[in-house]
């Protein structure tokens, strides 16, 4: 397995620290001194603790409260349950009540998911300028490793920001100058969507410029790590030439390539492979509580059966089974019609989700919906893409039921996609196409869902490339838009995707309207646009505010 994982077991706590609540209700809460003195706290030793303790924070984890799965760094919450590739799932809308009230579009800033994913990313902001402050202070740090970690703090920063102006848009900005609690009291609104849109840039342009081109441990990024996840604050904001630039130079760097095989991408055993240009690193049997550095974000989607825990959360949508659907050419039909036994499929529909009468991995059994947990509410289909066999040793069959698979932040085949999609918007239509098409190659080229004594495929699979020359850009457009869904689905993107296109709005609609007369637990969603396309700032931010005036 991985070399550097996200550990707390050298956690430290340390002077003149500010967090963003933990164990009280408090947003802004000072922390006394505790395991070590102020006069200790710049050794080198400390110092890389400090830094340990910034790169925790991407599990999407701070604490070990029950709650933990309410800030996933994933975002399979926020970024597939509230699009339409996914329902809540779980036993019924009360379960969980918080997720499916924000599956409804009945979001406040009191929903405890709301105020956790807030708190979570602004410890790993909090985490990341107190070492940046000890870094800087230190004078037995090793002068050739002190500008490379100092990179790698500014791209964990950069990466805490993008996470919070995609979820929550207006959001205070508080670097490594803040030395108080009341220097993290600032308002959400003191900086623009422009001017923070900058300071995000500035921090993966810091780290860029200080990164080396390799690191020794897997899971720290290098230069071509910035640059990607330049690109991808490019792409958020259309700057489509710069975009289109920065993922040139990750794809002409060779350091990356898409794998052969589609599955394998999502095998624990091979999740630093070439394909991945950032992960989460996750962990199991490595002495933490609990195997705290493992998956917990994600446990909830357990699919049941006989081999799962019976969470049943994060289950796929009927929308999204039917958009793999294609013709007799292998191209996508994006009728929404339900997907029929004898139709055409994207074979990347079985290693994405469970279907029943298709095999569910290694496990010599076919998924079957009575796995599916409150089948008549959810449907009976599950997660399957990031669930990792029973059989592996990466995958912990007790509680709390969770694997090391790691969190892809950015896979080659993403960044592919956005270089598609910026050449469709310069006007370079077929530039996108020949893109477009390597993604679907190795669709059309990898190993396909076998039946169960490996004699035939599981279903009726077809997929082939865009043969046809692009001339029109709106249709271009379309389909760059459906081959990310179709690649990236279940990946905690989609909802992101939908609202930086602007069509927001237009898509949910349009699928609840067809989807609330399938799933009745929708009836009353109602996506308003101009509303939902970003999550309010939690209450108890305000409320804390207030109290320091």
């Amino acid at each position: 397995m991985n070399i550097f994982r996200n550990s707390y077991t050298s956690k430290i706590v340390v002077a003149a620290l500010v967090v963003f609540s933990s164990c009280s209700d408090d947003f802004l809460e000072e922390v006394t001194y505790g395991e070590i003195s102020p006069s200790e706290m710049t050794n080198a030793g400390n110092v890389d603790r400090a830094i340990i303790a910034a790169y925790s924070s991407l599990n999407g984890q701070y604490d070990a409260s029950s709650s933990a799965f309410n800030s996933p760094a994933s975002n399979w919450s926020f970024g597939d349950v509230v699009s339409d590739d996914a329902y809540k799932g779980g036993g019924g809308t009360g379960d969980q009540n918080n997720i499916h009230l924000m599956e409804i579009y009945n979001t406040n800033p009191t929903i405890i998911d709301i105020e956790r994913k807030w708190v979570a990313l602004y410890e790993g902001v909090k985490r990341t300028n107190e070492a940046m402050r000890l870094l800087q202070s230190s004078e037995d740090y090793d002068a050739s490793l002190k500008e490379r970690r100092m990179g790698e703090l500014y791209f964990l920063r950069g990466h805490y920001y993008f996470e919070l102006k995609k979820i929550y848009n207006t959001i205070p900005y508080i670097d490594e100058t803040a030395a108080t609690v009341n220097d993290y009291a600032v308002s959400h609104t003191q900086y623009t969507s422009e001017q923070l849109w900058d300071k995000i840039e500035e921090n993966f342009n810091n780290a860029y410029e200080r990164l080396p081109v390799d690191q020794e441990d897997v899971g720290r990024p290098n230069k071509m790590t910035a640059k990607a996840y330049l690109a991808k604050t490019y792409i958020f904001q259309g700057q489509w030439q710069a975009a289109l630039d920065a993922a040139n130079e990750v794809i002409n760097s060779n350091k990356y390539s898409l794998l052969p095989n589609f599955r394998d991408v999502f095998l624990p055993e091979n999740d630093n492979s070439s394909e991945i240009i950032f992960a989460v690193q996750h962990s199991v049997l490595d002495g933490a509580p609990d195997n705290y550095n493992g998956s917990i974000g994600d446990r909830l989607s357990a699919p049941g059966g006989p081999f799962y825990s019976q969470y049943g959360f994060h289950r796929p949508s009927q929308n999204l089974i039917n958009a793999y659907k294609t013709n007799a050419n292998g191209m996508p039909v994006l009728d929404n019609v339900n997907l029929a036994e004898a139709d055409f499929k994207d074979p990347r529909l079985d290693h994405t989700v469970g279907r029943p009468g298709i095999p569910y991995l290694d496990l010599g059994v076919l998924y079957e919906a009575s796995w599916a947990r409150d089948l008549s509410t959810y449907g009976p289909f599950a997660p399957k893409k990031r669930i990792v066999s029973a059989n592996s040793p990466y995958q912990i069959d007790t509680w709390p039921y969770i694997s090391a698979l790691n969190y892809y932040i950015i896979r080659y085949a993403d960044l592919l996609l956005w270089k598609a999609e910026a050449l469709v918007e310069l006007g370079d239509l077929e530039g996108a196409r020949t893109v477009v098409n390597q993604v679907r190659e190795r669709a059309r080229d990898s190993q396909y869902v076998m039946n169960l004594e490996e004699t035939a495929p599981a279903a009726n699979y077809r997929i082939e490339t865009y043969s046809t020359p692009w001339t029109d850009q709106a249709s271009a457009r379309e389909a760059v838009r459906t081959e990310r869904r179709l690649e990236l689905a279940l990946e905690g993107h989609r909802f992101f995707d939908l609202v930086r296109w602007g069509v927001a709005a237009e898509t949910i609609n349009k699928y609840l309207e067809v989807e609330k007369t399938r799933r009745t637990h929708l009836t009353n969603a109602n996506f308003i646009e101009g509303t939902h396309e970003y999550f309010p700032v939690p209450q108890k931010y305000f409320d804390v505010l207030e109290s320091m005036k």
